[in-house]
């Protein structure tokens, strides 16, 4: 396992890192036996690096998280939540607000069961940008609250987390300067779309670290293709499973080139999967360890289609 410093954090974290959503039963159902086996498969393979939210499965993935975590020493992992998404009975709800985001960390860590959270996220602010105040809020009121949190010693590190690089950009050139610590965005570091690379010379001039997630690219790059509600358009979806087809002809599994590729960037300190199986967990950590092979990542890019980036980066 590779361990990269986390933009001037000082957390030198796993290549491949954990993310426990799936422990909230968002893909699927899943138990706690196997969930809390998952996570110490993670640990036991390298992975220093653990990422959660209140918003998966409605606080189930944290308090889950929580209880996989009793059995591990504190300083054998860095651990990452997130404020500003939650819900409850099945209802989606967003609060950017300073009080509730302050309280949220607390909640958070007593589901956890921690005292201090490493890195706190301001989730996927692009929700923001459709409330009262819009993403400026975030800079004006969100991410201070954080701040203060953090010269507190109640969290370590503050960063923000998008699917919309944009709002990532613009967020970070509003704010001041050290504010934002780290980045984390999804699906834009894939065989399929690698949009990331046109902002890492931003997010590095800043100091800013760096953190790539789902690098099946939320079911895109499976054999077993994606969920109703993915939002690629048809032409994407077919052309994946173009590419998923040549890479099965080849015995090569595309998630297997997808896991290598996404975690072969040195200048992105982490790649983020989720998984609930312990299998799964040891199989992806093998594959980030690996080399991918080039010639067949050309070949699955050229079936895709450099027009499917542009498509998906802006959908």
């Amino acid at each position: 396992m590779r361990y990269t410093e986390l933009g001037k954090t000082g957390m030198k974290i796993s290549h491949l890192s954990f993310g426990a959503s799936s422990l909230g039963s968002v893909f699927r159902e899943t138990n706690l036996k196997e969930s809390c086996e998952a996570v110490e498969a993670a640990i036991e393979g390298g992975i220093n690096f653990i990422d959660v939210s209140p918003y998966y499965g409605h606080y189930k993935a944290e308090t889950v998280l929580g209880q996989a975590l009793k059995n591990i020493p504190r300083d054998k992992y860095y651990l990452s939540t997130k404020v500003g998404r939650y819900g409850k009975d099945g209802v989606n709800t967003w609060d950017y607000s300073a009080q509730r985001v302050t309280d949220s960390v607390y909640e958070s860590m007593e589901r956890l069961g921690i005292e201090h959270i490493d890195l706190i996220n301001v989730h996927d602010v692009e929700f923001q940008a459709a409330l009262p105040g819009g993403l400026q809020k975030v800079v004006d009121e969100t991410l201070p609250a954080l701040v203060e949190l953090k010269k507190k010693g109640v969290v370590g590190h503050v960063g923000i987390t998008d699917l919309q690089l944009a709002n990532l950009k613009w967020v970070i050139e509003k704010c001041e300067k050290g504010t934002v610590e780290s980045v984390l965005n999804f699906c834009h570091y894939t065989l399929n779309d690698d949009a990331l690379t046109d902002y890492l010379d931003f997010f590095e001039k800043r100091g800013i670290g760096i953190i790539n997630a789902s690098p099946l690219s939320m079911g895109l790059l499976s054999q077993r293709g994606v969920p109703d509600w993915h939002p690629a358009p048809k032409a994407l979806v077919e052309a994946c499973q173009k590419a998923a087809a040549h890479c099965n002809a080849k015995g090569y599994p595309i998630e297997r080139l997808a896991v290598q590729y996404a975690a072969s960037n040195p200048r992105i300190a982490s790649t983020l999967f989720s998984s609930a199986n312990p299998d799964n967990v040891r199989r992806n950590i093998q594959w980030a360890n690996e080399e991918p092979d080039w010639q067949l990542v050309k070949e699955v890019k050229e079936i895709i289609g450099n027009q499917q980036r542009v498509t998906w980066a802006n959908s």
